[in-house]
């Protein structure tokens, strides 16, 4: 079952409630995402912290729900 991005965005917001997040359907199919999200949450973590961050947001969904996800993340300025 596809994963839409309202959905996409409520687990990661959830988790980042001041996260920026672009999401772009990849397929057109509501199953292959890339997603660029920016948080404070990620200063001073390394790109796979924060890459474990996110998937963690997402509650085991990845790979089930959510087949692919093309993800790069950064920490915000503030």
């Amino acid at each position: 079952m596809p994963m839409p991005a309202p959905e996409i965005e409520r687990l990661i917001k959830a988790r980042f409630p001041d996260a920026q997040i672009e999401l772009r359907d990849l397929a057109g199919d509501n199953d292959h995402w890339a997603a660029h999200v920016v948080s404070a949450a990620f200063k001073g973590k390394s790109r796979v912290q924060q890459h474990q961050m996110v998937y963690d947001a997402l509650g085991g969904r990845m790979g089930d729900v959510l087949h692919a996800l093309q993800l790069t993340t950064a920490a915000s300025a503030d």
